[in-house]
């Protein structure tokens, strides 16, 4: 806190000018504290229900949308940093065996304005594959206008490989669901519950041998009860064998829970079962309806304007910029059309050059690297930063193409520096 007092106080012209950059500092900090406390809690009331939260940009065109927030289970799913992520397009997690159809209907959806719902082979960090499962929704402002994307998101490759094994042999249901991160009852022909998993038994209240005295009629509100039950007066296939149904139960308190039920059928031990995976929509529309209500915030929420991300060419011999986010003008006074003939060397301090250049050689070695220096800042002052910086390789990966980085100004250290 002091540092920034400095740096405000070297900024303020008068003692009445300090107190109101102090105050307007402050609001920014309480606002931004309020909006992460919001963000945690409503992480904390979908962690058992999603592996992942993305939120993205508008844009659907190349470069494409850009992700502009993830949550810690993003990072423990994919292997990026939430450094890494931000900035990027959901591209990074493309590879040889993505299915460029569901792509496709993915990207018609948005367009249109739609939510998208559906799964393809993804790549982590690392290099490995998973099956990414995920649940798209627009995100409106006021004016319902779509301003972002966020993408609910599973790793069902374990519940894949557990699909083609339960036809063949048994296995223990609680692992198999736990496995799958998913919420599921297996009924019989007579709609009897003859098991349920430990999401499912937590969503309803209900323990599991309460449930199995129950019929899975009797646990949906009155309207549905009738037109529900009546599909198991005779049973048909047609009616389970992947079907989805919009329902609401009721929980062991009587609160109601909206829910999508996805059935399918399945052979166990000479036995038909319908399995149902269930889709907490109320969850759902309480987090769409929370965020959206922070819709004018969420810029805020993400501009950043004590970093700036970068992307430097070879061009020559020197490395210029051949990108700079849009924060890099509020730092540096440059406009980023400016910034396109600069070179990174053209910001930095006359004394901190040989910091720069060896910081240069270490990335261009195709190592990752991370350097305290000074930059101009706007009006001429020099500010302290520290950069992370990592190479760009060619698709053959024998030569680095590209520098791509991020410079902070946020360090302990951070001060103005006189123009000398």
């Amino acid at each position: 806190m002091n540092n920034i007092q400095e740096f405000l106080k070297s900024c303020s012209k008068d003692e009445e000018s300090y107190k109101k950059l102090v105050k307007f500092a402050d609001e920014l900090i309480q606002q931004r504290e309020q909006i992460k406390n919001h963000l945690d809690l409503l992480e904390r009331a979908i962690k058992s229900d999603y592996d992942s939260i993305v939120i993205t940009t508008l844009e659907l065109e190349k470069p494409g949308p850009r992700i502009i927030y993830v949550n810690d289970g993003f990072t423990k799913m994919t292997g990026y940093s939430r450094e890494e992520a931000i900035g990027e397009t959901p591209r990074i997690l493309q590879g040889p065996k993505t299915d460029r159809a569901v792509l496709d209907t993915l990207k018609k959806r948005l367009k249109d304005g739609n939510s998208f719902f559906g799964h393809t082979v993804n790549y982590r960090k690392d290099g490995s594959e998973f099956i990414n499962q995920w649940d798209i929704h627009p995100l409106t402002n006021d004016r319902g206008e779509i301003t972002h994307w966020v993408s609910y998101q599973h790793d069902i490759t374990e519940r894949k490989r557990s699909e083609k094994k339960v036809v063949d042999t048994q296995l223990e249901f609680d692992r198999l669901a736990e496995e799958s991160k998913k919420t599921l009852i297996d009924i019989d022909e007579q709609g009897n519950i003859i098991t349920s998993n430990k999401a499912f038994r937590d969503l309803i209240g209900y323990d599991d041998e309460e449930l199995k005295k129950k019929k899975v009629w009797e646990l949906l509100s009155d309207k549905q009860v009738e037109s529900f039950k009546h599909k198991f007066d005779k049973f048909k296939p047609s009616d389970f064998d992947g079907v989805s149904h919009n329902l609401t139960i009721s929980t062991h308190k009587g609160l109601p829970v909206e829910v999508k039920v996805n059935t399918r059928l399945l052979t166990i031990d000479d036995q038909t079962v319908v399995r149902a995976a269930f889709e907490n929509k109320s969850l759902q529309k309480r987090i769409m309806a929370m965020l959206n209500k922070s819709g004018s915030s969420l810029d805020k929420m993400f501009d950043i304007t004590k970093d700036f991300r970068y992307k430097l060419k070879e061009d020559n011999g020197s490395y210029k910029f051949s990108y700079v986010s849009d924060s890099f003008t509020a730092i540096t006074g440059i406009s980023t059309e400016d910034a396109e003939s600069m070179t990174l060397k053209e910001l930095v301090h006359d004394e901190d050059q040989q910091k720069l250049s060896n910081h240069l050689k270490t990335i261009l070695s195709g190592k990752p690297n991370t350097e305290q220096f000074r930059i101009r800042g706007e009006g001429g002052k020099f500010i302290a930063v520290i950069d992370y910086a990592k190479p760009v390789w060619d698709d053959d990966r024998e030569n680095v193409e590209e520098i791509k980085g991020s410079i902070s100004t946020e360090i302990s250290s951070a001060k103005t520096v006189s123009k000398n």
